[in-house]
């Protein structure tokens, strides 16, 4: 059960959130701002109820990107970092090649992709997972390392092995680390796969983005965004969610 403090922060954010969309509404409608500069929040909600913008199709295929992008990106990401703890000759043999790799615009390797995997939403996951790789990385091997000297010590001295070692303490002690990376890695995601929507696609919020610019619909591009933002918050409040779960969890363990 959440305490009284939880419910006073869930409590400010929904206030902090509607007087956001207050001011909005309140600033088009004294600025008398036309809907094709910037709509209210009631006219770009309306334009849920068209049925030729087909929402359902373009939010699932965003989603699928931002979430198909980064769970991968996690997923290799962690892996590698755990190969790179194990092995100190691996870790200088292939981080300054990533570092190298990472380097690279992926933007302007979406044309690369596009030649490799086709066109579509595969493509954008890949750009996706790209974007977000790094970040994860980092953060998990710099956890992995910045244990205690003296405790790696005690652990080797009482005949631990290295998994032990790397399971029981590098691992759990690089958890804050990790949940760092990959928060910062829902933003990278959001934005790989709008990136990635943008430069090719035939679906997604960021490819209806640019089709109703062309209209001047700036109503139907600012809902599009608006669901965009909301697939990004939902993945944050997951990984928030989960690192309660985990970190809280293995503090009081602890």
């Amino acid at each position: 059960m959440p305490s009284a403090a939880t419910w006073r922060k869930i409590t400010t954010i929904i206030l902090v959130h509607i007087a956001f969309v207050a001011l909005w509404w309140g600033a088009v409608i004294i600025g008398d701002i036309p809907a094709y500069i910037l709509p209210t929040p009631l006219q770009a909600l309306q334009t849920l109820g068209e049925e030729n913008y087909n929402w359902g199709t373009h939010f699932i295929a965003t989603s699928q990107e931002i979430f198909g992008g980064y769970i991968l990106a996690v997923i290799v990401g962690v892996a590698f970092a755990v190969m790179f703890t194990w092995s100190r000759r691996t870790d200088e043999t292939l981080m300054p090649l990533l570092v190298t790799l990472n380097m690279i615009p992926k933007v302007a390797m979406a044309p690369l992709f596009i030649v490799w995997l086709r066109f579509g939403v595969t493509t954008n996951i890949v750009i996706t997972f790209t974007i977000c790789f790094f970040p994860i990385l980092l953060n998990t091997a710099r956890g992995m390392r910045e244990v205690e000297p003296d405790l790696l010590d005690l652990v080797r001295s009482l005949k631990g092995s290295q998994w032990q070692i790397l399971t029981k303490i590098q691992f759990p002690g690089a958890l804050p680390y990790i949940f760092s990376g990959m928060k910062v890695a829902t933003i990278l995601a959001v934005a790989g796969a709008i990136v990635g929507e943008f430069i090719q696609s035939d679906r997604g919020l960021g490819w209806f983005m640019l089709v109703t610019q062309e209209a001047l619909n700036t109503d139907a591009m600012v809902m599009a965004l608006l669901l965009v933002t909301l697939i990004g918050v939902v993945l944050y409040g997951i990984v928030i969610l989960l690192e309660r779960i985990f970190v809280v969890q293995d503090a009081r363990v602890e």
